[in-house]
C-alpha cells in the first residue's frame, strides 16, 4: 500500500503491516519517507486512543498542514481494540491517496 500526494510517496508498505483504524490505514513508522515530515503543534485527545501528534508534510516549497496524524502512547486497552499495537504508526488526511502497491 502506498500513501501518495501530488505523485509523491509520504509512506509505503505491505497491507499486512498496516493497521485499520476507523476507516484509516495507519502505516509503520519504518515505511514513511521521514525526510517530509515535520511535527506541529496541533494537540488532540482521542478519548479511547489517546493523546495525537500531528505532522505537517513539505513538498518541495508547499507545507501542507496536519496532513498526518499518530498515537505515541496509545491509552491501555486501544491496542486490544485495534487488534494489534499502533504506537507511532502514522495515518493520513483524506487529501492523501491511499492505493494498493
Amino acid at each position: 500500500m502506498k500513501a501518495v500526494i501530488d505523485g509523491t510517496i509520504l509512506a509505503e508498505a505491505q497491507k499486512d503491516d498496516l493497521i485499520s483504524i476507523e476507516g484509516n490505514w495507519y502505516f509503520p513508522p519504518s515505511s514513511l519517507s521521514a525526510e517530509l515530515f515535520t511535527q506541529s503543534d496541533t494537540a488532540y485527545h482521542c478519548p479511547w486512543k489517546g493523546d495525537a501528534r500531528y505532522f505537517d508534510v513539505v513538498l518541495g516549497d508547499q507545507s501542507r498542514h496536519d496532513l498526518a496524524w499518530s498515537y505515541p502512547e496509545p491509552l491501555p486497552g486501544s491496542r486490544e481494540k485495534v487488534g494489534g499495537d499502533f504506537a507511532d504508526y502514522v495515518a493520513f488526511d483524506r487529501a492523501v491517496e491511499i492505493v494498493e502497491s
